[in-house]
């Protein structure tokens, strides 16, 4: 069955870009002159998807009016001329069938994929995190279909990290079977430096089938009252084969300054428009 839709979990605070996510979303941060959130939709119609499932919460608004038509916007681009700017505007809310499910309390990752149950339906489904931005010719979405295509079974993105990093991340071990994908049998969340099986972490790009449902709902709240999808993942595991497929490209962990910060100039750099000039910038910022 084709995977035709995509479940975008947004609802978080984003706490570690405070002040500046007080009063605005941190899926609406620009990476040069795209917010996180169009990338991630990007990742998904590379791959074939139609419908984006948002997962919302308090103060999202933002993202809504983003893929929304603005005809006000449009109306004054064209008074100034700019047809070619209103064809892009209108683009965005074109890009694919957009819906919004609200998660009325902060319940984990788990639980706000849960929320998408009724709209998915019975046909497996992606999820993606906004947090994780690949840089590749092939989106990390369309990487894992390949892979269900193949096997018509559940398969999640992972990365090698570093040992000292492996408690940042839910962490699996498996069997390869092919260049980059594994049969996965074992997955733990956040272990401590030492007793983690591997350092095969899951990132923010999944494939599911449907009975991943089944085991949101049975999975019990952790110690901070939140359902972990990596403990679902586990139970789904012992009923049916899950793969993993190590990611092509690079990954920015745009959840932290740091790795924000690193994307925006990496992808900077690629700007036609702007890689000339930015680039001499740093090299003059070096000098200092």
């Amino acid at each position: 069955m084709k995977v035709r839709k995509a479940v975008l979990p947004v609802a978080g605070f984003g706490t570690r870009f405070l002040p500046a996510t007080k009063s605005s979303s941190k899926e609406m941060l620009p990476l040069v002159d795209k917010p996180l959130i169009h990338y991630a939709v990007e990742d998904a119609i590379d791959a074939g998807i139609e419908q984006i499932i948002f997962i919302t919460g308090r103060g999202k608004r933002a993202i809504e009016d983003y893929f929304d038509i603005s005809f006000e916007l449009e109306y004054h681009l064209k008074a100034q001329g700019k047809e070619n700017l209103v064809k892009e505007m209108r683009k965005i809310s074109n890009m694919a069938d957009f819906v919004y499910i609200r998660q009325k309390e902060p319940k984990g990752l788990g639980h706000a994929v849960l929320r998408a149950k009724d709209v998915v339906g019975n046909e497996p489904f992606a999820v993606i995190l906004a947090d994780d931005v690949i840089q590749n010719g092939k989106s990390g979405t369309k990487q894992l279909v390949e892979v269900f295509e193949r096997y018509n079974c559940s398969v999640i993105g992972l990365e090698e990290v570093d040992p000292e990093e492996v408690s940042s991340y839910g962490i699996v071990s498996g069997a390869g079977i092919e260049e980059g994908v594994f049969k996965l049998d074992n997955f733990v969340e956040k272990p401590k430096k030492g007793k983690a099986p591997s350092n095969l972490a899951i990132i923010g790009r999944y494939i599911f089938t449907p009975f991943i449902f089944e085991e949101l709902e049975k999975t019990k709240p952790g110690a901070k009252g939140e359902i972990q999808l990596t403990d679902a993942i586990a139970t789904l595991s012992k009923k049916e084969v899950i793969y993993g497929k190590t990611m092509e490209g690079k990954r920015f962990d745009c959840g932290n300054k740091l790795g924000f910060l690193q994307a925006t100039i990496e992808f900077a750099l690629n700007d036609e428009n702007l890689k000339d000039e930015f680039e001499k910038y740093l090299k003059e910022v070096v000098k200092c």
